[in-house]
């Protein structure tokens, strides 16, 4: 699914509904949150294709301005199936509530509870928000099981149990009330069931063909020299095509990559790659030149400059290309690294930060980090500080670990002090 807007599956009173949600994104200095819908409705769908049939109709709606807003009308029918985790079951709270508190229990009581929540405040529904906000108690569900371990945690689980009892009803009508299901065209929800079947079919082949390799890598293993040297030809020439694929790919076969940094102040391009797994950018003394255009980087690498990539013994060979107009700034996804917006998020907890780019965001720092030889990063993400706890919780998250406890706000603050410390690295040109 396109990066910032996820499907997801409510269970209400009606039954199954389909939607989507924008967590949390920027424009300038204003932040926002949404769902699919208008003005006060929520959308909810029935089906995955009335969804879709809802989204390629071009209908107005509430997230037709978000950035990713045009990479999600071409998506496929399939790509809107929420993931498993993106499935919350609203009417099974109380039951939810009324087992032990055992981690996977707790974990899903606060997936659920984290999306109402939510909702009342995208929605504005004063009673989810008075729920939430006059019962500070359902905090404790944040934590992990730390908070209900004895007869102390055990009394208090039991308080949160009787609270979802007496109140839930009125938290489901709030939201049964401002879900709405617009018309969708007819012809458009069956083209799009018709893809979901198909995608579900190939799926399906999938497995299969998986299970028929299995037989026959087994097969294999009882066969006779003959045909063992007859696989291993046709492995060399396996080996000899992804050589071929390899030689066409410029940045791969010079073991150098263009990366995509962005920060609060733009854009910038810079190159990167490892030496025995230790970092090198384009720069010196642990400065790392980034170039706010992809042509200023061009211009740049066509120059006879002395930097830290010039020992690379491919990296002629981009000067080579840039000199001679041939050569293209091309970033592969996992080369860009968002950094606007960590410092903000981290204050609202673990489970509502961006996993990727939290990691991609680590990675950066780091290398910068190892590339200046300075160990102020590994140290402050170390697990043994909250910020490296945090960080570490984040990226592996663990219904049986002890999760982080708010507020956060150290945390963040020490994830500022990072980044301050890695854009100072930054040797910025422009064009």
């Amino acid at each position: 699914m396109a990066g910032d807007i996820v499907p997801i599956e409510l269970v209400i009173t009606e039954g199954n509904t389909f939607t989507l949600w924008a967590p949390r994104w920027r424009e300038g200095d204003d932040e926002w949150e949404a769902f699919l819908g208008l003005d006060e409705d929520l959308y909810g769908f029935s089906s995955v294709a009335e969804l879709v049939a809802f989204i390629r109709s071009g209908a107005e709606n509430d997230l037709d301005e978000h950035p990713a807003w045009q990479t999600v009308v071409g998506l496929k029918a399939d790509e809107f199936e929420p993931a498993e985790d993106k499935s919350f079951d609203l009417i099974a709270v109380p039951e939810l509530a009324a087992e032990d508190p055992t981690p996977e229990v707790i974990a899903k009581l606060e997936d659920v509870l984290e999306i109402v929540r939510i909702i009342g405040e995208v929605c504005e529904l004063t009673p989810i928000t008075k729920f939430f906000n006059g019962n500070p108690i359902l905090g404790a569900v944040t934590t992990g099981t730390r908070n209900f371990i004895g007869r102390e945690g055990a009394e208090l689980w039991e308080r949160i149990g009787t609270l979802i009892d007496k109140r839930w009803d009125d938290v489901i009508d709030a939201i049964d009330e401002v879900i709405s299901s617009p018309d969708v065209d007819a012809d458009a929800v069956t083209v799009a069931d018709d893809e979901l079947l198909a995608a579900a079919s190939a799926e399906e082949e999938d497995e299969l063909d998986d299970d028929v390799e299995i037989v026959d890598s087994e097969d294999d293993d009882d066969s006779d020299d003959d045909v063992e040297e007859d696989d291993d030809d046709d492995e060399y020439e396996d080996i000899d095509d992804i050589d071929d694929i390899d030689e066409d790919d410029f940045w791969a076969s010079v073991g150098i990559d263009p990366i995509q940094i962005i920060t609060a102040e733009g854009e910038f391009y810079s190159l990167r790659c490892y030496l025995d797994d230790d970092p090198v950018f384009l720069g010196t003394n642990g400065k790392i030149y980034a170039f706010n255009s992809k042509r200023a980087l061009e211009r740049y690498l066509a120059d006879d400059n002395e930097h830290d990539l010039s020992a690379i013994s491919t990296f002629e060979d981009i000067q080579i290309a840039a000199t001679d107009g041939s050569l293209e700034i091309d970033v592969y996804e996992d080369n860009v690294y968002v950094l606007p917006g960590l410092t903000d998020d981290i204050v609202d907890g673990p489970r509502r930060i961006d996993r990727k780019q939290l990691e991609l965001a680590v990675e950066l720092l780091t290398d910068a980090a190892d590339y200046a030889d300075d160990d102020t990063v590994s140290e402050a993400l170390g697990t043994t500080t909250p910020l490296g706890w945090f960080v570490d919780y984040a990226l592996n998250p663990d219904p049986k670990r002890m999760a982080p406890s708010p507020p956060f706000d150290n945390e963040s603050e020490a994830w500022r002090a990072l980044e301050h410390d890695f854009d100072a690295r930054l040797d910025k040109k422009r064009d």
